[in-house]
């Protein structure tokens, strides 16, 4: 039970859950209104508005620097792992997207010339981030960290 306790009480994983959990619930909000109805899916959907990725990072190393301050080892491998996690976000992952935009497409270009049928893959169109959708989850992560530990963990 001094487990399921210690980790409620954890400011880490709270702040970090709690950062992914608002980034989430915000994307499912931006989706019911730009594309109408409620997906409970969502809540667990890769890409868009704001990046519940660098949310979840950026706040955990928020935490940390201010836990344990920005000369600690713990906040010096936050860090890094925060800019290697927005910066794969908004790069590598945001490309995959793209890609597989475009191969899909040119699957149902090539399905409606001829009269072969591929075989039924379509690939995961949002995968990534954009920039500033990035930005907002790190802001949005900053922030939670922030209200966490003055406002909820002191």
């Amino acid at each position: 039970m001094d487990f399921i306790t210690d980790a409620f009480k954890n400011q880490f994983l709270i702040t970090g859950i709690t950062s992914w959990l608002i980034a989430q619930i915000i994307k499912m909000i931006i989706n019911l209104f730009t594309h109408g109805g409620f997906k409970l899916r969502n809540l667990f959907a890769d890409g868009g508005m704001p990046s519940g990725h660098s949310a979840t990072v950026s706040s955990l190393a928020t935490a940390t620097g201010l836990v344990l301050g920005t000369g600690s080892f713990q906040f010096a491998i936050t860090a890094i792992l925060t800019i290697i996690i927005c910066n794969d976000a908004a790069g590598v992952r945001f490309e995959t997207g793209q890609q597989s935009i475009l191969l899909n497409e040119i699957v149902r270009s090539f399905e409606s010339i001829s009269s072969k049928k591929l075989p039924e893959i379509k690939l995961k169109e949002l995968v990534g981030h954009t920039k500033l959708q990035v930005l907002c989850g790190i802001i949005l992560g900053i922030a939670n960290a922030f209200f966490m530990h003055y406002v909820i963990f002191n």
